[in-house]
């Protein structure tokens, strides 16, 4: 029987959002008008989804996400917590150590998700197509992204116009991916000799070097990435409301 592991990268320091951060751990940051942590719309996210055993990779201030999220049983979920690797660095290393640990032996898919995105993604609709095309690893990607400078429109030295913050036909990850339990044997093999490891810079490219097929789940939908103290002051409080009450 395929199942589904939620695995929740909530470990870093929060660099980009300091000061807020050397009092916070950044996925616990308040946010909507309710100042609920951030992690937890993410947990209702998973549990709207059907995805109730969930393991969260801490390191920074875990003390503050244990305290408040405990067993997960009060959010109807379960959740495990496994801490950082001590002088190893990057969401790569975090991800290997929670497998070798055993907290992902029971899954056939992880579902990883990043702890300062805020998405209204439907998490059962990506898995669908993870499992369809037999995938290795699905990334869910948006179509469009807006700059968050303004651009100009350029003929040589001459400005011939300035457009605020334009939206641009690309495809970008977003922070969520679902990925095969048997990628973390190649995981396992990049990380050798590895002091830094990341997901998406280093493990994300192996997967697809090694001919593995990785496939893009498309979001139409709302998704935010609150990793800066600009972004977080931005962040629409209405929005949020909305969302966690679609959820609830």
């Amino acid at each position: 029987m395929m199942k589904v592991k939620g695995v929740i990268l909530c470990g870093g320091e929060g660099k980009r959002l300091r000061p807020l951060t050397y009092y916070f751990q950044k996925t616990m940051i308040p946010i909507g008008s309710k100042q609920k942590p951030l992690l937890e719309y993410i947990v209702k996210l998973f549990r709207y989804n059907n995805i109730r055993d969930l393991v969260f990779l801490v390191g920074y201030k875990s003390e503050q996400i244990r305290n408040y999220f405990e067993d997960g049983s009060r959010f109807g979920v379960r959740i495990e917590y496994i801490e950082d690797p001590p002088g190893m660095k990057g969401s790569g290393h975090a991800l290997l150590n929670a497998y070798r640990e055993g907290l992902l032996n029971d899954a056939s898919d992880i579902l990883v998700y990043y702890g300062d995105i805020i998405s209204d993604i439907n998490l059962i609709e990506l898995m669908k197509l993870h499992n369809s095309h037999s995938a290795f690893a699905t990334l869910a990607v948006a179509e469009k992204y807006q700059v968050p400078v303004g651009v100009a429109e350029m003929e040589g030295d001459i400005v011939r116009g300035l457009v605020e913050k334009p939206w641009l036909d690309l495809k970008v990850t977003i922070g969520i991916l679902a990925l095969a339990i048997d990628t973390m044997e190649v995981l396992r093999d990049i990380a050798e000799g590895k002091k830094e490891l990341d997901i998406m810079g280093d493990f994300i490219p192996a997967i697809i070097n090694r001919g593995l097929k990785v496939v893009a789940y498309k979001h139409k939908g709302f998704w935010y990435d609150v990793g800066t103290t600009e972004k977080y002051e931005k962040l629409d409080n209405n929005i949020i409301d909305k969302l966690y009450q679609e959820i609830s």
